[in-house]
């Protein structure tokens, strides 16, 4: 038997446990048992859950089983507990207390949990066999990136407690006057709301920093007298007065019903949206109410957390990016905290009930769509309580709301009507995360360029992957060869432009430079769509170039990337984040596919500023409308350079996941080494920094501030050596700025 129990939280009167345990075969079920310090059975609540990971660590590959567990039982403080995990006539007891469950969230034990994972024999065993797989270097690379991962100093709590407003800054809120002071209306639809998790809602309304508002409650409960009475005693309590509006329905009128008459009560500038068991944060209308006033925006939302049951341990951090349009049709990662002006919700529309479990998903579409100005606030403004049935915690257990999600995407999609006709949309990486599939009656000429230096075999593969696997077949390929000097080289561009009648290969006759090397490539691409592809690319998934072509032909996108993968499947490439490193880099670098990587992130189909040319289409008018790629950054970030000068021009750069390949990275062009090698790129390096100044000062739009530039997994900002605004300089940069 193998398990591990990876969190436990106090909620409430409950504990829940989730973890893995997983037996000497694929098939071998568990058996829970769940007792008190009596060895009294006590009830519990069990859910599978998915954990793909674990199936690749123990038995090599992906099996259709559910190794993980939620598990939730009452207790009573002060009490021992006991799990028992029963699997193949084995048994183990696990103790729990408060005083266990402190020590073990500690930083401290987690690092030593951490340490010995990795020195296990299980850990050994799989080590040793990705290493007769992939070999030494493989092995090396792997598990560098597994143990800086293991240094983030901070755990969310604490970290949380040293960035959130002091006294002193929540007193200066309180004397600020705005020029504008909007009147914010607070709706919340109530059913069945517990008054302990109403009071703590309604506390921290009352507490915010900025005073002009009014709170609007339509309670859709079938008791609703007992909740007008608690209301009531609420209001004399406090000595509110009209502050607090309360409409009791008399019927549950569902979701989208209850909110929507929440809304008619509400006569304020901008709607805020409340669900009636959570809590915002004492400055979270003070922010929203400067952001209005500096930006003159009409829809906002924040970045926001969870909260446990009993209110006092929070977690979960969820730091969005600003607005992404192609992140928010893959999952709604707006949520919480939303704000919106009365004015565009009277253009856009109330809550729709045909929608119902995803209500809010396509109220946000509607607004968004005739938004005249989105800003996000980087900050948590919102604690979203955690509970087992909730979405936040458990997302099977409302698989319906997934469903809803699917047609609000598709109706979003149809009114807006920049897309291909949709196909169909099924379930992402996770439920909630949505895959769109669409319809391409004509399949325009694609022209991939590939430049070469020798290396043939490494062309072989790349164009052979794409010629017989690719269900995309309108391509054509531009080989640039790059000063070659093997014979067999030139011996294998005339067999391979035999073979094939849409292969061409073109001499490029001057020094290595990427960038005039892909130019000078284009001017023979017959093509509408031009594909930049390095010779050391392996096509995996055969429907990644037609995934790319999707989004490339939308008039407001002007670049596509894909995922790249190592030889050992793990992660070379998921996005590019400007800022990573002092200038830019790749997200999840090292990653495996089965590992979890920030809210799913490098399995989500969204917008980022940049993408890489090792695989990368764009349209050939925007190619020429932005001038190619920079001849002066021969080397360094030319393709970065080239997303930024495409933004510029106010088109998208999309990373696609699900267009797979693997890179075997920079076979053809060596290591940069030598003594000038290093020289170019610290030189070409700050041209780029000269050039994007601001996005490095300010940070990348598609990131978040309060997220570390020093790692590629998304990790919490160092607080004692990364301030927002100044950007990490290397010392070898300096000199050429």
């Amino acid at each position: 038997m193998k398990y591990k129990v990876d969190y436990v939280r106090i909620r409430e009167n409950y504990i829940t446990l989730n973890g893995w345990v997983v037996g000497k075969k694929p098939g071998s079920q568990p058996a829970f048992c769940v007792y008190n310090s009596k060895m009294e059975s006590v009830d519990f609540k069990y859910v599978k859950t998915r954990r793909d990971d674990v199936s690749q660590v123990y038995f090599g590959k992906v099996y259709d089983e559910d190794y993980g567990f939620d598990i939730k039982f009452d207790y009573k403080r002060g009490e021992d507990y006991y799990l028992e995990i029963a699997i193949d006539n084995q048994k183990k007891k696990i103790k729990y207390n408060e005083e266990l469950i402190y020590k073990r969230s500690s930083v401290a034990y987690k690092r030593m949990e951490k340490l010995k994972d990795l020195c296990n024999m299980e850990t050994v065993r799989v080590a040793f066999n990705f290493m007769k797989k992939n070999g030494l270097r493989a092995l090396i690379r792997k598990s560098k990136s597994k143990i800086k991962g293991m240094d983030n100093d901070y755990e969310y709590t604490e970290w949380y407690e040293k960035t959130k407003p002091t006294k002193e800054e929540l007193a200066a809120q309180r004397e600020v006057k705005f020029g504008y002071s909007p009147l914010f209306s607070i709706v919340v639809p109530l059913y069945a709301t517990p008054d302990n998790f109403l009071r703590e809602l309604l506390d921290s309304i009352l507490a915010q920093t900025y005073t002009n508002f009014e709170v609007c409650l339509a309670d859709g409960s079938e008791n609703g007298k007992d909740k007008e009475e608690f209301v009531r005693k609420y209001i004399e309590e406090k000595n509110i007065g009209s502050k607090i509006k309360y409409n009791k329905l008399g019927k549950n009128l569902g979701i989208a019903g209850n909110t929507n008459e929440a809304l008619k009560m509400a006569s304020g500038d901008y709607i805020v949206l409340a669900d009636h068991d959570d809590v915002i944060t004492e400055n979270a209308l003070y922010e929203c109410a400067k952001a209005i006033n500096e930006e003159n925006c009409d829809c906002l939302y924040s970045d926001e957390d969870k909260l446990d049951m009993d209110g006092g341990s929070l977690f979960d951090p969820h730091f969005k990016p600003d607005f992404n349009i192609d992140l928010l049709e893959s999952v709604n990662y707006i949520c919480h905290l939303f704000v919106v002006k009365k004015e565009l919700v009277d253009v856009a529309g109330m809550f729709d009930a045909a929608f119902d479990g995803a209500q809010d998903y396509d109220f946000i579409f509607r607004v968004t769509e005739n938004a005249k100005k989105i800003v996000h606030i980087p900050k948590v403004l919102y604690h979203w309580r955690c509970h087992m049935n909730s979405t936040a915690s458990n997302p099977q257990s409302k698989l319906y709301a997934f469903e809803a999600g699917a047609r609000a995407i598709k109706a979003h999609i149809e009114r807006v009507g920049i897309s291909l006709p949709v196909e169909k949309i099924d379930k992402g990486v996770d439920y909630g995360i949505y895959h769109k599939y669409f319809t391409m009656e004509d399949k325009p000429l694609l022209s991939i360029i590939i430049p070469n230096k020798d290396h043939r075999e490494d062309l072989d593969l790349a164009i052979r992957s794409i010629m017989i696997k690719s269900s995309y077949k309108n391509i054509e390929f531009i080989v640039v060869e790059n000063n070659s000097t093997d014979k067999k080289t030139f011996e294998y561009y005339d067999k391979v432009q035999k073979e094939f009648d849409n292969v061409k290969v073109v001499r490029w006759e001057r020094e290595f430079n990427y960038s005039l090397i892909n130019n000078f490539g284009v001017n023979f691409a017959s093509g509408e769509y031009l594909f930049f592809l390095n010779n050391d690319i392996e096509l995996i998934n055969p429907t990644s170039i037609e995934e790319m072509m999707w989004y490339a032909v939308r008039k407001d996108v002007g670049i596509v990337g894909a995922r790249l993968l190592y030889n050992d499947d793990t992660i070379q490439h998921a996005g590019v984040v400007v800022g990573f490193g002092g200038v830019a880099g790749h997200t999840f670098i090292g990653l495996s596919e089965v590992e979890n990587s920030y809210f799913h992130r490098a399995l989500t189909l969204q917008d980022y500023s940049a993408v890489t040319a090792a695989a990368l289409i764009t349209k050939k008018s925007v190619f020429e409308e932005v001038g190619g790629f920079s001849e002066e950054l021969a080397v360094a970030f030319n393709d970065i350079d080239f997303c930024m000068k495409v933004r510029a021009k106010n088109y998208l750069v999309v990373y696609n996941p699900y267009a797979l390949f693997y890179h075997y990275e920079s076979k053809s062009r060596g290591l940069e080494d030598s003594p000038e090698k290093i020289e170019r790129f610290n030189r070409e390096t700050a041209i780029f920094m000269k050039r994007w100044p601001e996005i490095l000062a300010k940070g990348d739009p598609y990131y978040n501030p309060n997220l570390t530039l020093r790692k590629s997994n998304f990790a919490l900002r160092d607080l004692l050596n990364e301030k927002i605004g100044e950007p990490f300089i290397d010392e070898k940069i300096k000199k050429y700025l």
